[in-house]
């Protein structure tokens, strides 16, 4: 923004306002939905509504988070996707109730995490996709309650190892960055096969013969787990050499008192 310029006029948020923006969940907490209201700056006056569960700021013009955000001790979920926000508060690591952090599709950058999130020992989601990471933060791998991480759409050229080391992960979206080479992507990919989940690339970025392919290999490996899970079990007779051996020799027997007689 050039110097003099003012930004845009976004909606002032009142006391009263966001009361009247509180939900109660379906499991009982509260959240302050605050989204795509055209708030320009973090409203100050919401720091007395600390008490909520869950902040949704999320699809605004916020440009900044201030450290004040840390008063809300009780929040277990913090969504600030699509805004402006190119740095979080250290304070941000103070907030160790935290389980959910959303801060996808804005202006951050590598320097722009603080050291601080390291702090955030219960949080199991983080979505940092579609911002302007050319490094993941060490921080993500002291997160050990971590099951899912959004990296994707940003600049990374590497994962490091301390991410497939998460011991509760289970999704990971890596899809749309600049991987340079894609063996080692492959070496990283092989390290974390326990993942249910691992995004690297969607439907709609395959040609059509390679779809195709893909489509086919899935569908002839659930026509086989299909097939494993219907074919019956043999009985088993473990003292005979073959099923029908005694039943043969009780035949021959009666077949030569047959003819003796």
């Amino acid at each position: 923004m050039a110097k003099g310029e003012k930004g845009p006029k976004g909606k002032k948020i009142t006391l009263k306002v966001a009361k009247n923006c509180i939900k109660i969940t379906f499991d009982g907490k509260k959240r302050l939905d605050l989204s795509k209201m055209g708030i320009t700056t973090f409203p100050k006056c919401i720091l007395r509504l600390n008490d909520v569960d869950e902040l949704d700021l999320s699809r605004n013009l916020i440009r900044k988070i201030p450290d004040s955000i840390s008063k809300f001790q009780n929040l277990r979920w913090l969504d600030l996707h699509s805004n402006y926000i190119d740095k979080l508060p250290e304070s941000i690591g103070q907030m160790t109730s935290l389980l959910y952090l959303n801060v996808s599709n804005n202006r951050l950058t590598s320097n722009g995490l603080p050291m601080e999130l390291k702090q955030l020992k219960n949080i199991r989601t983080v979505n940092l996709g579609l911002n302007h990471l050319d490094s993941v933060p060490t921080t993500l791998g002291a997160l050990k309650e971590l099951h899912e991480v959004g990296l994707h759409d940003n600049l990374l050229n590497n994962i490091p190892v301390s991410i497939s080391k998460l011991p509760k992960l289970k999704k990971l979206n890596i899809k749309r960055n600049p991987f340079p080479k894609p063996d080692e992507s492959e070496t990283f990919i092989d390290s974390i096969r326990r993942l249910e989940n691992l995004y690297v690339v969607e439907e709609k970025d395959l040609c059509a013969a390679c779809l195709r392919k893909c489509q086919n290999a899935r569908d002839k490996l659930n026509r086989i787990k299909n097939m494993a899970m219907m074919t019956p079990r043999k009985t088993i007779f473990p003292n005979l050499i073959s099923p029908n051996s005694m039943a043969k020799d009780s035949w021959e027997d009666w077949r030569i008192r047959s003819t003796s007689s």
